[in-house]
Order: structure tokens, then C-alpha cells, then sequence
């Protein structure tokens, strides 16, 4: 498939990093452009504690929900921190489509 591909940002805890790259590799696979985390702080990557990254990463992420057609939140077990609800309610607030790895029903 060559055209226009879907741009899809991923949401989620940093805590479940191989659900992460699944999903990546599952869009991809499906031919979505995927944008996801640069660091997994609650995954080992301890330079997100460095004092002021956290907010820089996090203000950068909303940057890339930006540029995304939807996110899509890894929920994994429907668990979904205070930082992704920020996410989706700015995702939102942007008109931008939400999906979930688990659904909320």
C-alpha cells in the first residue's frame, strides 16, 4: 500500500514497554505511521528523573498527539495513570479520535 498513511500516537503508562512496542509493531504492520515515547522512565530509562525532563517529555508528547490523526491508549489490564487521562482529555479537547488496547465498556 503506498498513499496516505493514518498518523496514530501512542498513550499509555511507560510501565508496560513491551506493550508498547507490540502495538508499534501491530500498526506499523497495518501501515500506520506510529509515534510513541522516546523513554520508558517507569521501565528503567532513569534519565526521565532527571529534574525537568519529565515535564519536558511530557510537554513534548502533547506535541506529538499534535500531529497524530488518533491516539491510542496501551492500556494493558485497562490500567490508565494520571498522565494518560491528561492525554486523552487533551486528545479530546483536539477533536482528536481515541482508541484503546483494551476497551472501557
Amino acid at each position: 500500500m503506498v498513499g496516505k498513511y493514518k498518523v496514530i500516537t501512542l498513550c499509555g503508562s511507560t510501565k508496560f514497554k513491551d506493550a508498547f512496542l507490540e502495538a508499534q509493531k501491530q500498526l506499523t504492520l497495518q501501515g500506520i505511521i506510529v509515534i510513541s515515547v522516546g523513554l520508558f522512565g517507569h521501565s528503567g530509562d532513569n534519565e526521565v528523573w532527571i529534574e525537568g525532563t519529565k515535564e519536558m517529555l511530557d510537554d513534548m508528547h502533547k506535541r506529538k498527539i499534535d500531529m497524530a490523526d488518533e491516539i491510542y491508549v496501551v492500556n494493558v489490564d485497562g490500567y490508565i495513570g494520571s498522565s494518560t487521562k491528561s492525554e486523552i482529555k487533551y486528545a479530546l479537547a483536539k477533536g482528536i479520535k481515541v482508541n484503546y488496547l483494551v476497551n472501557l465498556d
